[in-house]
């Protein structure tokens, strides 16, 4: 039986993706073990989480480093020596170096506000409401140097209802969050979701479009 997929997550923020990774594991949904919960920021929510669960942490503060990148390829460094074989960037508000990502390539994914490749960046759902778009929703994709440019493996979908603010539209949007990155999460750790060729694949075939969250899970666009 193969072991669990061994995952280093990053997080800045208040750690809700990590808390659905968490559960989506306590569930037996996520054959994964947790190796390490690495921030930028001392008093991320999400750090308090991992210690919570028991798992190692680690804090770099940007501020000690000259510049970004070296910033990136000590925190890169650390996240290999944890052996780490999958990185999930779950609310990591930092844009990374080139360089320091380059040996993760295929082996890091984030997960994106917007229906990607629209709306790359922050304020995501106030830009879909300023646009008049119709359709909102979340995406995961491999990380590459280009800001929210990699590939897109899965995405959520949710209608824009009228009248509503880009508060209420992302309180609605959250929840499918948290379904979509413990469920491509799970792929991965499962073999079916991969990378070969400098593309993503689906059960060993190329992925030509992201696959789409419904009510039974990720399913083939």
């Amino acid at each position: 039986m193969p072991h669990p997929l061994r995952i280093a997550v990053l997080a800045s923020g208040r750690g809700s993706n990590l808390a659905a990774l968490l559960a989506a594991r306590a569930r037996g949904e996520l054959a994964a073990e947790f190796v390490l919960v690495a921030s930028d920021k001392a008093q991320a929510g999400a750090l308090k989480l991992a210690e919570a669960a028991g798992i190692p942490t680690l804090v770099l503060d940007p501020k000690a480093y000259p510049d970004r990148r070296a910033f990136d390829l000590d925190l890169f460094d650390q996240l290999a020596a944890s052996g780490a074989e999958l990185v999930v960037l779950a609310g990591f508000m930092r844009i990374l170096d080139g360089e320091a990502i380059a040996p993760w390539t295929g082996r890091m994914l984030n997960i994106h506000p917007s229906l990607l490749p629209k709306y790359r960046g922050l304020h995501t759902h106030r830009r879909a409401l300023e646009a008049g778009d119709l359709e909102h929703g979340a995406s995961v994709h491999f990380v590459t140097a280009e800001l929210d440019g990699g590939p897109v493996v899965a995405q959520a979908r949710l209608p824009v209802e009228p009248g509503e603010d880009e508060h209420r539209l992302a309180q609605r949007l959250l929840p499918l969050e948290h379904r979509l990155l413990p469920a491509t999460v799970g792929l991965i750790a499962q073999g079916r979701l991969g990378w070969r060729d400098g593309a993503p694949t689906f059960d060993g075939q190329p992925l030509t479009a992201p696959l789409r969250l419904g009510p039974q899970g990720l399913l083939p666009a």
